[in-house]
């Protein structure tokens, strides 16, 4: 009973368990009052009609009970019914059945018995017990029409009949308690299927409004607990995207304010005549300009946010030797790394062969994980890049002796705006950088592979596959 199909067929054989003992009854009814009653009528009467000849032929017999009880006992064995012979007034006489010698003397049938004295008739009367034909009543008489008395058969099934009802009382009985309990499972069963389906189809509406939707209990058949499952993943990742969209607006602030900020102080500065100078000028001019490229990451970061949301990203490949492309792109962070006072190394065969990719889109999965690598290394600290092929895959391995991260912080990097413990030291930075470096490589069908050991440093792996 925990799965919906199994709800389902149980619907589907209640009507049939109800339905084939009401069947079974009305046939047996049927069978038993067209067929059985009616032939059993039938005999009756002929067995009765052929028993009042028998008496009528020995009018003797009604006035010595002796010999009337020995002429029962002749005629008895040669009839199914019992036998029971009554007097003009009704009153009995003698009967096949010993025990019913305390009766001798009781009028049986008075009102038949009056009809056939007035004249109304001379028809065996058929006695009917609800149903079931009980007894048959005969008059005898002479061949010069005199009554002598009456012959007076009872059904031997009679007994049986009682019973037969007695038994179709207690079918009707469970057909009804079974009917009942039918009822009450159908409703519990339905019951059970509404009061989920209506809780989800209320919490849905939820979803879309200013209330924090409530996760649903599981309950019912499997099937709902799948689907109360679904709503439930729903409900949290809905929670995790107003968390990110509450820190993605938090870092825009920040990230766009601190650039704006010191953009607007360098050109007030330049307006107020710092532009005589020219050694001020130039560095302000610098500043500028790092702001500006400050605020070009920004923008690359939040068109690759907006790419995602469009759909999968959009590559353009070509064949690219790798040798000349990772000297290119090490080339413009030695700089960055060497003023930093990090020990530089960058470590590439010379055979490496050319790859399919897009080189932009790579350099900017690359270069976010040297940025982090320069970042988050202090001075005196060491960044190696190193570039290998093997078993058909490239490898590019950018290793830092920075601060690392612990295999809670592992779980959770490259999920969009997390940062890690050592990151939050960093004012910059929206938590997108490893997000990005992630799609990337996963569009070149690529692997982004981390190993990182708290206070010793981490290794970010880019493997893409050369065929």
């Amino acid at each position: 009973m925990r799965t919906l199909r199994s709800r389902l067929i149980l619907s589907h054989i209640i009507p049939v368990l109800i339905i084939l003992p009401v069947a079974g009854i009305i046939l047996v009814y049927l069978f038993e009052t067209q067929v059985l009653l009616g032939n059993i009528s039938n005999e009756l009467v002929r067995q009765a009609e052929l028993v009042a000849n028998s008496f009528g032929s020995s009018p003797e017999i009604w006035f010595d009970s002796s010999r009337a009880e020995a002429f029962v006992k002749l005629v008895s064995p040669q009839v199914t019914s019992k036998v029971m012979l009554l007097d003009p007034e009704g009153r009995l006489i003698v009967s096949s059945d010993s025990q019913d010698s305390p009766l001798t003397g009781q009028v049986f049938d008075q009102n038949y018995i009056q009809s056939v004295l007035n004249g109304e008739t001379m028809d065996p009367e058929v006695i009917r017990n609800q149903a079931e034909i009980s007894e048959v009543v005969a008059p005898v008489v002479t061949s010069n029409s005199r009554l002598l008395g009456f012959v007076r058969l009872v059904n031997p099934l009679s007994d049986a009949y009682a019973r037969s009802q007695d038994l179709r009382r207690i079918s009707l009985w469970v057909l009804g308690a079974g009917l009942i309990l039918g009822i009450i499972l159908g409703w519990r069963l339905a019951a059970d299927l509404e009061k989920p389906l209506r809780a989800l189809t209320q919490a849905i509406p939820q979803l879309g409004s200013a209330h924090e939707p409530i996760p649903l209990s599981e309950r019912g058949p499997e099937e709902i607990n799948l689907l109360v499952r679904a709503v439930n993943a729903l409900i949290v990742r809905l929670h995790t995207l107003e968390e990110s969209r509450k820190r993605l607006l938090s870092n825009l602030v920040h990230e766009l304010g601190t650039p704006l900020g010191a953009l607007h102080s360098g050109v007030q500065a330049l307006l107020r005549g710092a532009a005589e100078d020219e050694n001020l000028r130039k560095e302000l001019l610098l500043g500028i300009d790092t702001e500006l490229n400050r605020l070009q990451s920004l923008l690359d970061e939040l068109a690759h946010l907006h790419d995602q949301v469009l759909g999968p990203l959009e590559l353009n490949t070509v064949s690219v030797n790798i040798n000349e492309w990772i000297q290119r792109i090490g080339g413009a962070w030695r700089q960055a790394a060497q003023e930093k006072g990090l020990d530089w190394q960058m470590e590439a065969s010379d055979q490496l062969p050319p790859i399919t990719m897009d080189p932009d889109r790579m350099a900017q999965a690359l270069g976010n994980l040297i940025s982090n690598a320069i970042r988050y290394t202090p001075s005196g600290g060491k960044i190696q890049i190193c570039a290998e092929e093997k078993d058909g895959v490239l490898n590019l391995q950018v290793m830092d002796t920075g601060p690392g991260l612990t295999q809670e912080e592992i779980s959770q990097i490259f999920q969009p705006f997390f940062r890690g413990k050592a990151a939050r030291r960093f004012s910059r930075g929206m938590g997108l950088g490893l997000t990005i470096t992630r799609d990337l490589v996963q569009a070149h069908g690529g692997k982004l592979l981390v190993d990182s050991v708290p206070d010793q440093g981490s290794t970010f792996s880019i493997q893409l596959p050369l065929d």
